[in-house]
């Protein structure tokens, strides 16, 4: 029988490749705007900063299906209504999150940002509510994939989306600057919804069907929302304060946030690991038995995923300057990046072992205890936030990050080893 490590490897590794891709396009972004102006490379951050919780919550809610679809392995038939029921849900938060997008202008406003910065938004924010809203019509075949043992499916329609958007970037972003990444992300994720949904189709007792939502179930939608929404909620307020720190980034200075804007595109591919691990680890607690079996599937997954960000940690720490310097040709923002990557490693190690936990919860239904963690850690962190960045600038903020990750590991845990507990008399 194999490992539980082996069984994390094996449907981790194809995500991990797939989630590559996907951070190689945002780099390759982020690094084309840095280059071209750093006004721009502030306003991309602040707009991104917006669009990740609003992606990240519409995800949340088609996650939430993960462990119902994960008890079909056997009869992938029984997938699809879950995936439809699934995409109601989406399609609600798509439309709220698409209104979000819409807003960011005035969230910038608000949040005293400069004119120098806000005139480059432009037509950026109505493109990705449009692309919002297309990941919430047609999104989670690859989430049923992976429930269903089929990650490998999964690098289809991540490596032709990647290689369109990354083309598009390295064609439009010269001429257009930040509207060309929008159209890039735009253009890509209407690709990958299409070969996603085309590949799922295409599995033994799926063909013929349709994947768009048909007549609501509402006991079954509901049923899914306990575990959809918490999640939904969780990302929301992790990433509404995460975007709160790039605005209180923003304040001290242009440099500051373009600075700030590096090391966090740097988080991402940081927590690649994690992320591919948690997908991989989810469907296997759900499908667990007894206390001591979600256990040491949560184990292998949190080995994995922190040896992953400790080896990529290693590399950025090592390489330094080099890395920066493909983001930034500016002195003051890279030597501002540098002198706070030991604490993008101490934060990143953190974060992901945290979302590790988070997935393992939700592979219990226990989602809930994962937005009791956020509002505890998040909570915090957005009190100390403007007063910390005030007093010690941007080192002070990026302490105060760290901080909230390992609470929020903290709290995390706990609630893993109580439900853990359960699952043998459930």
């Amino acid at each position: 029988m194999p490992t539980p490590h082996r069984v994390i490897l094996n449907a981790a590794a194809p995500l991990f490749l797939s989630m590559s891709a996907g951070v190689i396009a945002q780099l390759v972004g982020t690094s084309l705007l840095g280059r071209q102006a750093t006004v721009q490379l502030a306003a991309f951050a602040l707009v991104g900063a917006v669009l990740t919780p609003v992606t990240a919550a519409v995800s949340g809610g088609l996650r939430g299906m993960a462990p119902f679809v994960a008890a079909c392995r056997d009869r992938p038939a029984e997938a699809l209504p879950i995936l439809k029921d699934a995409r109601w849900l989406s399609l609600v938060l798509g439309v709220i999150g698409a209104g979000v997008m819409l807003g960011v202008p005035l969230i910038a406003r608000v949040g005293g940002v400069s004119r120098e910065v806000t005139a480059e938004f432009g037509a950026v924010p109505q493109l990705f509510a449009l692309q919002v809203l297309l990941a919430a019509a047609g999104g989670g075949a690859n989430g049923v994939l992976i429930a269903l043992g089929r990650s490998r499916l999964v690098l289809w329609s991540s490596l032709s989306s990647t290689a369109v958007q990354v083309a598009l970037l390295l064609l439009l972003v010269p001429r257009t600057g930040i509207h060309g990444t929008a159209i890039a992300l735009l253009t890509s994720t209407v690709l990958a919804v299409i070969v996603s949904n085309v590949l799922l189709l295409r599995l033994p007792g799926l063909a013929g069907g349709s994947p768009w939502p048909g007549c609501p179930r509402p006991r079954e939608i509901w049923r899914m929302a306990k575990v959809g929404l918490p999640m939904s909620a969780t990302v929301v307020i992790k990433f509404t304060v995460m975007g709160g720190a790039a605005y209180a980034a923003a304040r001290t200075g242009v440099e500051g946030a373009a600075a700030h804007a590096i090391l966090t595109s740097l988080a991402g591919p940081l927590g690649l690991t994690a992320f591919a691990v948690g997908q991989a680890a989810t469907p296997e607690i759900a499908r667990a038995t007894s206390p001591g079996e979600v256990r040491r599937v949560n184990r292998a997954a949190m080995t994995v995923a922190a040896i992953g960000v400790l080896v990529g940690a290693l590399i950025v720490l090592s390489l330094g300057e080099r890395v920066l310097g493909l983001f930034t040709s500016d002195a003051r923002v890279l030597s501002l990046a540098l002198t706070l990557l030991p604490l993008l490693a101490a934060y990143s190690l953190a974060d992901n072992c945290g979302i590790v936990m988070a997935t393992g919860l939700t592979g219990l239904r226990r989602s809930t205890w994962t937005l009791v963690s956020a509002i505890v850690g998040n909570g915090l962190l957005a009190l100390a936030m403007t007063p910390v960045t005030t007093a010690w600038g941007l080192a002070g903020l990026w302490i105060a990050l760290t901080a909230s990750r390992l609470l929020v590991l903290v709290t995390q845990t706990v609630g893993f080893m109580r439900h853990s507990a359960r699952v043998g008399a459930q």
